[in-house]
């Protein structure tokens, strides 16, 4: 992925999606727990957090437990559950001062209630911050989000003129863009039910650090990919017109 230089604000993505994958095999790879690797994956998060929103991202969304993970072993995905209480208590004060509002995405009924009432509290202190939208998926999964979306939609009865407006609004992501860049480490090619309505049109970036050693430098390299990136959406552009920066190239 060569190149790297800082995008203009016209060719930023409104809307990143990042696949934290890889803390296991860090891990692995160095003789320590899975649980070793999810908090060294962390800071890692602290770092992409920090670093979209001093470039200007709008919104920010980070698939941290998939409805999949549940299947993990216990002992694991107890380890995770107290990572999330203390990233929400310790972090929330930084994303406050820096404008950031939080949400989460995904079925919360199965988690410990200290969790569901720390998130929910932290939806609330950081409501109306306005620099950046930060969204964390947990127990989050693409065909589980569409599913709930149709259920509320047919139990509305609202048709309107735009069915796929409409229906975007049913999604745990109303009132959010849709993705424009969504980016996986740990050399996986694959978004394993992630955002899967909201993806439609993204561009994929797939790298091959692991979640913890992705560095802001990777990050760049990312953003500057996308920068280059020419999107169509499916029209055809006029013949010796040149891709424009941030605008759309892939079908």
């Amino acid at each position: 992925m060569p190149g790297s230089s800082t995008p203009s604000s016209e060719a930023l993505p409104a809307h990143v999606a990042v696949i934290m994958d890889g803390n296991g095999r860090w891990a692995k790879a160095r003789g320590l727990s899975r649980s070793e690797g999810h908090r060294a994956g962390l800071e890692a998060t602290r770092r992409a957090v920090r670093f979209f929103a001093e470039q200007g991202v709008g919104t920010l969304t980070l698939f941290a437990f998939s409805s999949e993970n549940w299947a993990r072993p216990r002992d694991e995905v107890e380890a995770l559950f107290e990572l999330f209480v203390s990233a929400i208590e310790a972090e929330l004060p930084e994303l406050v001062e820096r404008g950031i509002a939080l949400t989460f995405i995904g079925d919360r009924a199965n988690f410990p209630q200290d969790l569901q009432t720390r998130m929910t509290d932290a939806e609330q202190t950081s409501a109306g911050n306005e620099h950046m939208h930060l969204v964390v998926a947990l127990g989050y999964g693409g065909r589980w989000d569409i599913l709930q979306a149709a259920r509320r939609w047919v139990a509305s009865g609202e048709e309107g003129p735009d069915p796929e407006t409409t229906f975007s609004g049913y999604l745990s992501t109303a009132g959010l863009p849709d993705v424009d860049l969504l980016i996986r480490t740990g050399g996986e090619c694959r978004i394993s039910n992630f955002l899967l309505w909201q993806s439609a049109y993204a561009e994929l970036l797939f790298i091959d650090p692991f979640w913890p050693d992705v560095s802001t430098v990777e990050l760049q390299e990312g953003l500057a990919w996308y920068a280059r990136r020419q999107r169509r959406f499916g029209r055809v552009i006029a013949s010796g017109a040149g891709p424009e920066p941030g605008e759309v190239s892939s079908a």
